[in-house]
């Protein structure tokens, strides 16, 4: 199993990167680059990429909507060249709060979007011929009734490191994990419960895959949860608590938050309810109290060797391929110490 991790760069850049570097050092395999509506990830990307060796570096996610489909096809391509065929292009549809709210354009068609936009980038980075895409969301080059008439097909100037960059799609719903299955290299879903994923996601990610072109290798599968390896840690599983009450309570609105609906597919419809109700109405520690602690023991890597030995069985019996987690420690010197336990059992199994 690989081992991935998100930066967190929220105080800096710098920090953060500097922690990855002793990470890399631990064993870390990938890290996941996050955009949201903070910094750029793409800055971020490119500063890492300087810093590092070997390390995978995979924005986490750029959407869908605030750049055009071959920009994002020339920054992952640029990427990959600064990093010597390290990058992996990670994509997402975001939510409308943040599309519409933040970006300010229309939250539309995005399984149409991301479609598009994996077959647009992949045929830019191969080079075989010039850009020609018409589909009923992008056409490339603009017709000349949607223009001045004066656009042409063109390639990207440089030839890339690499002619196959990695996609990733971080989706949820049933229609976009059977894409993702179909058409994508890995799959990052969020808030992934072993036990109840198959549920979830299975019958998706079984008919995605029986579509599957021949010629891609098998889909990755990121998932995992905070670690600390230790014993008497049990208590550390709650710190997760704040985090997924703002995404099942908070995030988006009452009536479309993809990751409480997730939630409630799990069997907690009651909790995914009353952490919504309560979140909304401004009561957050109710709300974090009120989060399964289930659902916590089976989400965390958080114990002593033989549990998360344990836990990344079920995992990998759930068809997890590659571990992304959060390494718990108030230091840069803890997390790297629970990196390190951590690459060391799988080392083992």
């Amino acid at each position: 199993m690989k081992l991935a991790t998100s930066m967190h760069y929220s105080s800096s850049f710098i920090g953060a990167t500097k922690e990855l570097v002793e990470l890399e050092k631990a064993g870390l395999d990938v890290v996941w680059i996050p955009e949201a509506y903070s910094f750029d990830a793409v800055s971020a990307m490119g500063y890492v990429a300087a810093k590092t060796e070997r390390v995978i570096i995979a924005s986490g996610i750029l959407n869908i909507y605030s750049r055009t489909p071959t920009l994002l096809a020339m920054t992952a391509a640029g990427v990959d060249a600064l990093s010597e065929g390290r990058c992996m292009l990670g994509l997402g549809a975001s939510g409308p709060q943040v599309i519409e709210g933040f970006h300010g354009v229309p939250y539309d068609a995005p399984l149409t979007r991301i479609r598009e936009i994996v077959d647009i980038c992949r045929m830019v980075w191969q080079r075989d011929e010039k850009l020609n895409h018409q589909g009923k969301k992008y056409q490339i080059p603009l017709p000349a009734d949607q223009g001045t008439g004066l656009g042409k097909a063109l390639k990207i100037i440089n030839h890339p490191y690499r002619s196959e960059i990695p996609i990733a799609l971080a989706t949820l719903g049933t229609k976009s994990v059977e894409m993702t299955a179909e058409i994508a290299d890995a799959w990052l879903p969020a808030f992934f419960m072993a036990e109840g994923a198959d549920a979830v996601w299975g019958d998706a990610l079984r008919a995605g895959n029986a579509k599957r072109d021949p010629g891609l290798p098998p889909l990755e599968i990121y998932a995992g949860g905070s670690v600390a390896v230790g014993q008497g840690l049990e208590s550390y599983r709650d710190m997760a608590r704040p985090n997924i009450a703002l995404y099942v309570g908070g995030m988006g609105a009452k009536e479309k938050n993809f990751y409480n609906q997730v939630f409630r597919k799990y069997g907690y419809e009651d909790e995914a309810e009353e952490i919504q109700n309560l979140f909304l109405a401004g009561r957050k520690s109710a709300a974090e109290a009120a989060i399964p602690q289930s659902y916590l023991d089976a989400t965390s890597l958080v114990g002593d060797a033989g549990f998360i030995r344990d836990r990344l069985q079920v995992y990998r019996e759930a068809g997890v391929t590659s571990l992304s987690v959060a390494f718990l420690g108030t230091t840069t010197a803890e997390r790297v110490k629970n990196c390190d336990a951590l690459k060391n059992i799988l080392a083992k199994m």
